[in-house]
């Protein structure tokens, strides 16, 4: 991992330097002046770091470690962003973390509370008229976490039952229009945070959470760790809706936007992007235990394209 992150700096760094012969067109650092910055690269060159805003328990992209450090697939991204950020604006950025929630994150890039909102995003066309979004990180859908023997195996058997789900994502969304379009009566209990979502199914108070899949399987491998290898809990269901994941910045800035859209060409090109999701989601986290989810032929395909080299 450090040799492969030590290739990718130097690769960023040419690139910077504007010798990268990789046919990128105009580097993602290319010379600039000092005045000739605007919007959030002015605004980070000026406050000598960046802002990122992160989440307490998106596992396994963006959550606290035991340290109570933010860590995971999305923060690791984020920070490879940064020094991109610190190569176009030609000074060396800290990074400020600020908690966020599914409810207040949208409002904090908009407001300018943050820079980066690195977390477990969707991007979809009604936040896009708010804040802008980097290239796709991963391919997610609404499924459903129950208890091992829970009667519950699809949606419609939650008929009048209770299901939490998390203020300010899209399946709180998706849950409210299932249960309106069928008529299934769904007591629909909004928490404030993931970890309060599953926690009402740990107490009985919820019969589902409903949420991306790949953070129900997260609550999985984290449970798996706290009780020595069973887990109580399984994901059931069809997928109830599609989901791309990115990483949340201001809307109307190109500058930031071409430094955002090369960075993830150049990881893509480099094989990072694909190298950090092993990490994350193939390898054991900080917990002990794996997620085990191997890269969805979707995202696979995005990468590809991705790291398709512009003319």
């Amino acid at each position: 991992m450090n040799s492969a992150r030590s290739a990718w700096r130097l690769a960023r760094g040419l690139a910077a330097a504007g010798l990268l012969a990789s046919g990128l067109g105009v580097a993602v650092a290319q010379t600039q002046t000092d005045a000739s910055l605007t919007g959030t690269l002015a605004k980070v060159r000026n406050a000598g770091a960046v802002t990122i805003g992160y989440r307490e328990s998106s596992i396994p992209f963006s959550y606290l470690s035991a340290r109570k450090e933010p860590i995971g697939y999305s923060i690791e991204l984020c920070k490879q962003l940064v020094d991109a950020i610190g190569d176009a604006v030609h000074k060396t950025l800290a990074i400020k973390w600020v908690p966020v929630t599914s409810a207040s994150r949208i409002d904090a890039v908009a407001n300018g509370q943050v820079d980066l909102e690195c977390g477990s995003t969707t991007s979809n066309l009604e936040r896009q008229k708010r804040v802008a979004f980097s290239p796709t990180l991963f391919v997610s859908g609404t499924k459903l976490l129950v208890k091992k023997g829970s009667p519950v195996k699809t949606f419609r058997d939650l008929a009048g039952k209770t299901v939490a789900v998390t203020a300010g994502t899209t399946n709180e969304k998706t849950m409210k229009d299932l249960s309106e379009r069928f008529k299934l009566g769904l007591n629909i209990v909004v928490s404030a945070d993931h970890a309060e979502s599953f926690g009402l199914v740990k107490a009985g108070k919820a019969e589902a959470f409903a949420t991306d899949d790949v953070l129900l399987y997260g609550f999985i491998a984290e449970d798996k760790a706290a009780s020595q290898g069973q887990s109580a809990y399984e994901v059931v269901g069809d997928f109830l809706s599609y989901d791309p994941y990115g990483v949340m910045y201001r809307k109307d800035d190109p500058q930031m936007a071409r430094v955002v859209n090369e960075t993830f060409q150049m990881l893509a090109q480099d094989g990072e992007i694909e190298r950090q999701y092993k990490r994350w989601f193939l390898r054991k986290l900080p917990s002990g235990t794996s997620i085990d989810l191997p890269m969805s032929p979707q995202l696979e395909t995005i990468l590809q394209t991705m790291a398709v080299k512009s003319e």
